[in-house]
């Protein structure tokens, strides 16, 4: 048993679905789970209080490249951590910000000792090393820590991703040893995730979900997908990852996705899943709903006085109607991004949570397939 167990009650008969229990120190977890992005310490335009409640969020994110230049180590060392800065008392996973060093391509510079950036908030400049990455991690306390990793573009062609899959493979090492020699700060069991990469490659992404199951992690992450390849070529590499990764421990497929996406990968044996496309595309007026996807600055919906979604996701649905959303937006009120993004988010903990029944009654394979076309629809 590891220090964070994970219960696997069910996997479904005719695909790769699971549902499982991740027992983590701030409460348990129950997958297939989608976690809301928390980039510097809260998730835009929402409280923790319809976190907790209206979305039922079980687990949030934070960033390590985002928290560590702001508020800052010391002032979460004073805190006593992240989750007593913000008030959070559920469990938090944190990005190691590998995929920051993917995304400051032209203000960075990568070698075998680590990553030395400049912050893109004053332009000071910063170095992370897989030692100090581990340390921050401790220092933020998070449950779950990323391992740092390099996140090649998904047009990378295969000796680029060759070279960086050495590279992750490496600090990876790295991460390992120091989170085996390093304890936790405040009391509780931090685990440490691997990383899967090797870009759109078979070889390279087997290469490395063998290496990295090596360590006897807690989890196991599966990152740079969904940073520019093809959808199907997404789904090949978490199948090809899947095949090989422990079955007794959960598998995080990083920054994915659409509601389709989530639904194309829990049917390949995925259990978590994060992404700030709730609430980035919320802000933007785009709603995710049970019957398809809707643009609520269309003019079409200014007469529609329906609740946002028949399905309910959360309160706000039923009490909101699309006809007053749609004037909300066009109005530039505030409201509309937040409504949208609580909508968004509950949506997301909704779907996941229905996959989760349907594969525990022994039907998800149907759902899934009559799902899958309705959240596709364009309304």
């Amino acid at each position: 048993m590891t220090p964070m167990p994970f219960t696997l009650q069910h996997t479904d008969q005719q695909t790769a679905a699971r549902a499982g229990v991740l027992h983590t120190a701030h409460g348990d977890i129950a997958t297939p789970i989608f976690m809301p992005v928390g980039t510097v310490g809260s998730v835009k335009g929402v409280h923790f209080r319809e976190l907790r409640d209206d979305i039922k969020a079980q687990i949030i994110l934070g960033n390590t490249y985002h928290l560590y230049l702001r508020p800052g180590t010391d002032v979460l060392r004073q805190a006593g951590g992240l989750h007593r800065f913000i008030g959070w008392e559920r469990p938090i996973l944190t990005d190691s910000g590998g995929f920051q060093v993917f995304s400051l391509a032209g203000i960075r510079k990568l070698s075998d000792k680590g990553c030395e950036f400049r912050s893109h908030i004053d332009g000071s400049k910063h170095f992370f090393s897989p030692e100090s990455v581990i340390d921050t991690e401790r220092l933020i306390g998070a449950d779950i820590m990323m391992a740092f990793d390099e996140c090649p573009p998904g047009t990378a062609d295969w000796n680029y991703a060759r070279k960086s899959l050495d590279l992750t493979h490496q600090w990876l090492e790295r991460c390992w040893k120091r989170y085996e020699t390093s304890q936790p700060l405040y009391g509780y069991h931090q685990s440490l995730f691997p990383i899967v990469q090797g870009c759109v490659y078979p070889d390279l992404r087997r290469e490395s979900a063998e290496f990295v199951k090596q360590f006897p992690a807690d989890g196991y992450a599966i990152g740079g997908l969904a940073v520019g390849e093809p959808t199907d070529v997404m789904y090949e590499m978490i199948e090809e990852v899947n095949g090989i990764l422990p079955a007794d421990r959960p598998r995080y497929l990083m920054g994915v996705g659409t509601p389709l996406n989530l639904l194309e990968a829990i049917a390949r044996g995925v259990d978590m899943f994060d992404c700030v496309m709730p609430t980035r595309n919320g802000r933007n007026a785009m709603l995710f709903t049970a019957d398809g996807v809707m643009n609520m600055r269309n003019a079409k919906w200014a007469t529609d006085f329906a609740p946002i979604d028949e399905a309910g996701a959360c309160w706000l649905d039923q009490i909101t109607s699309r006809a007053y959303l749609h004037h909300l937006f066009k109005a530039g009120e505030f409201l509309a991004m937040q409504i949208a993004s609580i909508h968004n988010l509950a949506f997301y903990l909704w779907l996941v949570g229905q996959a989760r029944e349907h594969i525990l009654s022994g039907d998800f394979a149907q759902w899934k397939n009559e799902m899958a076309e309705r959240v596709s629809r364009r309304l």
